[in-house]
């Protein structure tokens, strides 16, 4: 019973720092987003015929902003998973100081 509730701790802990990380992440996809919309509304102003050239550099842009974004959110994965032996180590010396 005791394992059971330490076991279930670990867990609440686990998802309490992933919910953390999660929230930091829609936070910066959010700023990235108003920065998208912003550069876009600003191209609109600028350049009313929008040229070829224009609009592949455009393209090129959304691209590398969505490869961003993929690489953030492995970094997130990558970032969650390594968590949890060290979560593991800490606990261990908690309980060893007590």
């Amino acid at each position: 019973m005791l394992s059971r509730l330490q076991e279930l701790r670990k867990e609440e802990e686990t998802l309490l720092r992933l919910k953390a990380a999660l929230h930091d992440q829609l936070n910066r996809l959010k700023v990235e987003e108003l920065a998208l919309q912003s550069m876009i509304s600003s191209r609109r102003e600028n350049e009313m015929p929008s040229s070829p050239a224009a609009q592949e550099q455009s393209h090129d842009m959304v691209v590398h902003v969505d490869n961003e974004a993929s690489i953030n959110q492995t970094a997130l994965e990558l970032s969650t998973r390594s968590h949890a032996p060290e979560e593991e180590e800490e606990e261990e010396e908690e309980e060893s100081d007590s």
